[in-house]
């Protein structure tokens, strides 16, 4: 079977958490974290989990711990915390989480990313990723870069790749 078959037999709708990680923004100014979860449900998508942490691990794994209870959960995206300063810590505490690394989503990320804007996209430490059969997304929290990821790969794989991680 092909993946255009394994694509034919994903889930039209798929059970989603959206986690902002920001030292500086509020639910009212969190854009990238209102968008995704608009595009998530626009598509059909449920979204079952919404927060806003601190770029503090012990907040990031203790709302993993929270999210892995939930059976019906399959995709968690966070997004932010993912840059180069210090107090970006997303892709630190989420990699040694991770059962199996998904190392095209953050390549094919970053490809995109250059297309649109150059070579700041060397910067982007997009990660994908799975853990308990759920697929979990690390995005730059800028706008921008969660709009392209939720429009060129996000939203048109996000089935296939939960049939994948759950099988």
């Amino acid at each position: 079977m092909g993946h255009i078959d394994h694509k034919a037999h994903a889930p039209a709708i798929v059970n989603c958490a959206v986690i902002t990680v920001s030292d500086s923004r509020t639910e009212d100014t969190d854009e990238s974290g209102r968008y995704l979860t608009s595009a998530l449900k626009d598509h059909g998508h449920i979204l079952s989990h919404y927060r806003l942490l601190k770029n503090d691990s012990s907040a990031i794994e203790n709302t993993l711990d929270d999210l892995f209870i939930d059976a019906d959960l399959q995709v968690i995206v966070f997004t932010g915390g993912t840059g180069l300063s210090r107090r970006d810590i997303t892709v630190e505490t989420v990699t040694p989480l991770l059962e199996k690394q998904m190392p095209g989503f953050g390549e094919l990320f970053r490809l995109l990313t250059w297309e649109s804007i150059g070579t700041p996209s060397v910067m982007s430490r997009a990660l994908g990723g799975v853990r308990s059969g759920k697929v979990i997304l690390c995005l730059p929290g800028s706008l921008n870069a969660v709009k392209l990821a939720a429009e060129k790969i996000i939203l048109p794989e996000i089935g296939h790749m939960v049939r994948e991680a759950g099988r």
